[in-house]
């Protein structure tokens, strides 16, 4: 990448699967970018410019998520800038066989490969099968290399008795020896898979991970082991852990979880999805530095933030209900080993014998063969393809599709995934199907018989969807909302506003407690009410559910569950607190916090989609704030610091209340300085955090000089301009 920006002076894209790691390769990237004079942008969640600005001297490296990347792609396109693009690196690459991602990721991929010839693209991955087909859809060589900077040895414990995987041995494991741990009766009862003897192995010098089959399985395994830790542990870095417990309530309002509230003196945390980024943000930065010394995590932080350690520990073949595939045995034991820090890792998998011959068949099988999922995601794979295609005049007719299809990943493997229809019949139903939906209109060639030589044009809600990037499931539902909050919007509050940008797919897996949304609803101002009744529920509705009677009139689910979703949303920016909002509505503050990131990725969506519309005018105005809000959900002075990557509320505050009030502030403090100022923070955050502001800050100057030259320049059309040079022609 340096190479890329550095010596052949061309733009770089770094696809990466989650905002996390977007997060923390801009932290450590950023003070590369201000020694060495380049760009480093992020594009996650709901941040990131489209079309991005055009630098004059300086690159940029753009660091996104794979749907950021996605728009990000396609606004190059648009603008006639895709060669500008040197370098694409897509990390995990894997991800292109999952889902709605994978289709996203393929997508992107397939247009870089179609609209640009210079664009060299890279993709990594650790646990990749059929190779051949992705060599094919990329036209790429192939490199592989099985060195490890540290040895992994493989164990597996079946009762006390554990066996190193060896491929050679008859049936794939040798034994290797006997636990001796003394075990009381209750403790025996207590951990019948002999899982304290397994850390205390290695704990408190090194570190381990226990990945555990679900998020309550996690809190109650690190419950359990520090029952059964000895006093010795709690003095092992007991002033570090008691700043960690001071930190967690700074950023939590003062609330801290009563599970981490006993674990974490032994050095031992939980670590999953339930958790807020803020506490998540602290709990990995005391696992890095060796405050906490054991994490019971979910197979999330396999394939998140960088945690490795000397011992990682699967408590069960399993993750929730499902058996482990081999892709997420590989990605959870390739945790073990640091490298510059232990000499060897090992990873232990624990199994009952009911389920040995199916682990022996894990860890010898191949890896599994990753699949195009652009025709499985329908809706928010093909038809978005075909939609995006058209309005960026990638291809607009039959033929042409039909031609950029075959040279997919898709396209690659049709073979195997068709069974039913061909790639030609499923390209001309997706047209169809767009056509009938009022996405594109066939432009009838005078005389032309053949429908395949018809060209498609993009209709006004084709490009608005294409721009917003709206699920087409969605597009005209969210039309048909926005047209009829014209008829009374209510701006006395956000709640209206809100409603319109809470995500559909999460009302849909939603589940109100009647009770918490009738004593909410009583709670609104007149005005507010009217809101409801305005979408179609009113407070008879609620009551009735709430009382559990009898309810005649039909009322649409997903509308009732959007509008409790943008009840918890409007307490949340109401009163900034994940804690108190999490009691109220007796809902994970985890889930929560995720509400609320999808709610401000997906305002920022419909402010695009608005933006394409005239009719939409006042909601342009509108959403920009917004989506701010959400993003920040903060009092407002906090903004500007957080708006630096990796400062999160907890620490913005702290930032505030020391002083550093505005980006050039931040831009402009001493490392040293900051250290000495602000509690709990490591020189290496202090140098991050600075080199982020200051990164921020070149941007924001660069944009603003690049305006003032655009302004003082002569345009290329002016009139006697154009007269003169045909003359000199």
């Amino acid at each position: 990448m340096l190479q890329e920006l550095l010596c052949r002076r061309r733009d770089v894209l770094m696809i990466l699967p989650y905002v996390a790691i977007v997060q923390e390769k801009i932290s450590g990237l950023s003070s590369f970018g201000i020694e060495l004079g380049f760009f480093v942008e992020e594009y996650a969640g709901s941040k990131g410019k489209f079309p991005p600005i055009k630098r004059r001297e300086k690159k940029s490296l753009y660091i996104a998520t794979i749907e950021k990347g996605h728009s990000l792609v396609n606004s190059l396109i648009e603008t006639g800038r895709i060669s500008s693009l040197g370098l694409v690196v897509v990390d995990e690459l894997h991800m292109i066989g999952e889902g709605t991602r994978g289709a996203i990721l393929e997508m992107t991929l397939a247009k870089i490969l179609y609209t640009s010839k210079t664009t060299q693209i890279i993709g990594m991955s650790a646990t990749l099968n059929n190779v051949e087909d992705l060599q094919k859809f990329l036209q790429a060589e192939y490199y592989t290399s099985q060195f490890r900077p540290v040895e992994l040895k493989e164990y597996l414990k079946i009762n006390d008795t554990i066996y190193e995987v060896d491929s050679r041995a008859e049936n794939g494991m040798t034994f290797s020896r006997l636990l001796n741990y003394k075990y009381s009766d209750t403790l025996k009862k207590m951990d019948p898979d002999h899982l304290v003897a397994l850390v205390t192995e290695v704990i408190p010098s090194y570190s381990c991970l226990v990945f555990c089959p679900t998020k309550k399985n996690c809190e109650n395994v690190a419950e359990m082991i520090c029952k059964s830790l000895s006093k010795e542990y709690l003095k092992h870095k007991e002033k570090e852990k008691q700043e960690v417990i001071q930190n967690l309530k700074n950023v939590s309002g003062g609330n801290l979880c009563r599970v981490l509230r006993h674990t974490i003196p032994f050095g031992v945390a939980y670590h999953h999805s339930g958790l807020t980024s803020d506490e998540r943000k602290l709990l990995e930065e005391a696992y890095s530095t060796g405050v906490l010394c054991l994490f019971t995590c979910t197979c999330t932080l396999a394939a998140g933030v960088n945690l490795p350690a000397r011992r990682v520990i699967l408590r069960a073949p399993y993750v929730a209900k499902e058996f482990l595939k081999r892709n997420q045995y590989k990605q959870m034991i390739g945790r073990a080993g640091r490298a510059g820090i232990d000499s060897v890792g090992e990873s232990i998998l624990i199994l009952q014998e009911k389920d040995k011959q199916q682990v022996l068949q894990l860890i010898s099988k191949p890896l599994e063969n990753c699949y195009s999922h652009l025709v499985q995601e329908f809706t928010k794979g093909i038809q978005t393809l075909f939609l995006s295609l058209i309005g960026l005049k990638i291809a607009t007719n039959l033929d042409d599709i039909y031609r950029f299809m075959s040279g997919t990943f898709f396209g690659v493997q049709q073979k195997v995934l068709l069974k039913e229809k061909s790639l030609w019949e499923i390209t001309m139903e997706s047209l169809r199907y767009l056509t009938e939906k009022g996405l594109l209109q066939k432009d009838t060639m005078c005389g032309s018989k053949e429908e395949f030589q018809n060209n498609f044009h993009i209709t006004k809600l084709g490009r608005a969807s294409f721009k917003g990037t709206i699920d087409l499931a969605y597009c005209d539902i969210l039309y048909r909302d926005l047209k009829k909050g014209l008829e009374g919007l209510m701006l006395e509050s956000l709640l209206h506003l809100i409603y319109l940008t809470t995500p559909y797919d999460m009302a849909s897996q939603c589940d109100p407690d009647w009770m918490i949304y009738f004593r909410q609803f009583n709670q609104l101002s007149p005005a507010e009410q009217n809101v409801a009744a305005l979408v179609g529920v009113s407070e008879n509705f609620i009551g009735k559910k709430a009382s559990g009677q009898a309810i005649r009139k039909k009322v649409d689910k997903n509308i009732v569950n959007r509008l409790y979703l943008s009840f918890i949303l409007y307490t949340l920016l109401k009163e900034t607190n994940i804690w108190s909002v999490s009691e109220k509505f007796n809902m994970p503050r985890g889930y929560i916090q995720s509400l609320l990131s999808a709610a401000a990725a997906f305002s920022s969506c419909v402010l695009h989609f608005c933006e394409e519309l005239e009719e939409f005018w006042v909601y342009r105005a509108l959403l920009g704030e917004l989506t701010k809000k959400l993003t920040y959900c903060v009092k407002a002075e906090l903004i500007p610091l957080m708006e630096v990557t990796g400062v999160l509320e907890g620490r913005a505050r702290q930032l505030y209340n020391a002083g550093y009030k505005s980006l050039t502030h931040l831009a402009n403090a001493n490392p040293e300085v900051l250290i000495r100022t602000i509690d709990h923070l490591s020189r290496r955050q202090a140098k991050q955090i600075v080199s982020s502001a200051k990164m921020l800050l070149h941007e924001k100057a660069e944009a603003l000089q690049e305006e003032v030259e655009e302004l003082l320049r002569l345009p290329s059309d002016f009139p006697g301009l154009v007269a003169s040079s045909t003359e000199k022609a």
